[in-house]
């Protein structure tokens, strides 16, 4: 049996193969970028049906290259917090809004929460722009149609591929309209949303599949009987797929953005920890949650540098990057992108400090690069408090991967933690498939997990 991991990202849509054990099959990849249309004014999105595309060129490549012919089971990473309306035929009525769109606002007429401590505890979020509990709101006031409904990234994809596609528990969680003990959508959550939950669609329920529709079906033949499971957010994809799935790890991905995050074991019902006020909730499954800091900041600056300041390349940067490190002399602010919640910055709040006319291009890098090591281990520390005991780190993500001296940043902010790094760049992808395989905890030996500092030598 292989399995199909789609990673439904911000800035690509990717599928890969992976064998019976979610390791990579060579050769079995297939990935698209996809245009996130940003402005000045804090928009972030995305073209439904031009997305949808992308997936569908994914498959159609992976099938060309006979790569789907054991396929079974269909794994799905897909990115929190997106939204994007359709009409009464199911067809976008807008595009999508990502977890990068700062511009939604609260109803002016509208106070918020009762007991915004017991919503935050119940929810595991804030009424915040992130979140469906305020965008909704927006988007009909912008003429989402009435007689229409809301649906995620993930359920507008798989819902035009399959014959059904409810929304998954741990997706459901991000909109910050899910009751996270009851696994059902919250009264009060809703009616800030102003909107009744058969406008957000059925919940998948435990151990839900779904099939191929016909038209697919006769498509991509190969995958005519794999079963479908429910996608999987992906930020707590990242934290299986990164081998931290209890306590005694956190997971600090960068990406696009960046998180530090930690899974527990609570199932449906049970009761909850506590939750400190800066720090989000939502869920893996139906048995567990994740709890964490995400920062509109990732990978992101890195391209962004890359982009404007005209950086050395390859071995030349890094040796730049070590030397640059010394002597610390640029102050940065990272929240280029503005404040992920329950911060309310708007984008542009990005701020450099301490510049000269000495300062170069890879001194400003590094005092970005080091601002979010900073911030992460802030909240890192917050994570710990919950939990009693200092916790070791695992570092993961495609960012990473590219910078050895970034991770060996971060090992330096978060001493004295033993900080390792997963050196697969697909742990979205092979998280989802842990979790569709009912293999969350056996994740914790997951491979491709070690030391940093094996290609962290500066050169040059």
């Amino acid at each position: 049996m292989d399995i199909l991991a789609l990673d439904l990202g911000t800035s690509s849509v990717r599928g890969l193969v992976l064998d019976a054990d979610a390791v990579p099959r060579p050769g079995a990849l297939a990935r698209r970028k996809v245009h996130l249309a940003t402005g000045d004014d804090g928009a972030g999105t995305l073209d439904g049906p031009g997305y949808l595309a992308c997936l569908v060129e994914c498959l159609d490549e992976l099938a060309a290259g006979g790569h789907l012919e054991q396929v079974d089971l269909v794994a799905t990473s897909a990115q929190w917090h997106s939204v994007l309306p359709l009409a009464a035929d199911g067809t976008p009525s807008g595009p999508v809004l990502t977890w990068l769109d700062t511009r939604p606002a609260p109803p002016a007429a509208v106070a918020g929460p009762a007991d915004p401590d017991a919503y935050h505890q119940r929810t595991g979020t804030w009424w915040h722009r992130c979140y469906w509990s305020v965008r909704l709101p927006w988007l009909a006031e912008r003429g989402a149609d009435p007689a229409g409904r809301f649906a995620g990234l993930a359920e507008y994809v798989l819902g035009a591929l399959l014959d059904d596609a409810p929304m998954s528990i741990s997706l459901a969680s991000g909109t910050g309209l899910l009751d996270l003990r009851r696994l059902d959508w919250d009264a009060e959550a809703c009616t800030l949303a102003g909107v009744r939950p058969e406008r957000l669609g059925p919940l998948a329920p435990p151990d839900w599949h779904g099939k191929l529709n016909r038209e697919h079906a006769r498509r991509w033949p190969q995958l005519a009987g794999a079963r479908w499971a429910a996608p999987v957010g992906d930020g707590a994809a990242s934290n299986v797929g990164s081998g931290c799935v209890d306590e005694s790890r956190a997971a600090v991905t960068i990406g696009t953005s960046a998180a530090v995050r930690m899974i527990q074991a609570v199932p449906a019902g049970a009761e909850l920890p506590p939750l400190p006020d800066e720090l989000w909730r939502y869920r893996v499954d139906h048995d567990r949650v994740v709890t964490g800091a995400a920062y509109s900041s990732g990978g992101n600056l890195f391209a962004w540098a890359n982009r404007e300041l005209r950086l050395p390349r390859g071995a030349e940067l890094e040796a730049a990057l070590h030397r640059a490190a010394a002597g610390r002399r640029v102050r940065a602010n990272p929240r280029l992108g503005g404040d992920r919640p329950p911060g309310t910055a708007p984008a542009g709040s990005g701020e450099l400090g301490g510049l000269s006319f000495g300062t170069t291009a890879v001194d400003i890098l590094v005092g970005l690069m080091s601002g979010l090591c900073r911030l992460v281990a802030d909240d890192l520390a917050l994570l710990e408090a919950g939990v009693g005991d200092p916790m070791e780190v695992v570092l993961g993500g495609g960012a990473l991967t590219a910078s050895p001296w970034w991770r060996t940043a971060f090992a330096d902010a978060l001493v004295p933690r033993t900080v390792r790094w997963q050196r697969n760049p697909e742990i979205g992808a092979t998280g989802a498939a842990s979790v569709a395989l009912g293999r969350v905890p056996e994740a914790a030996d997951i491979g491709g997990v070690g030391p940093i500092d094996a290609d962290a030598a500066p050169h040059g």
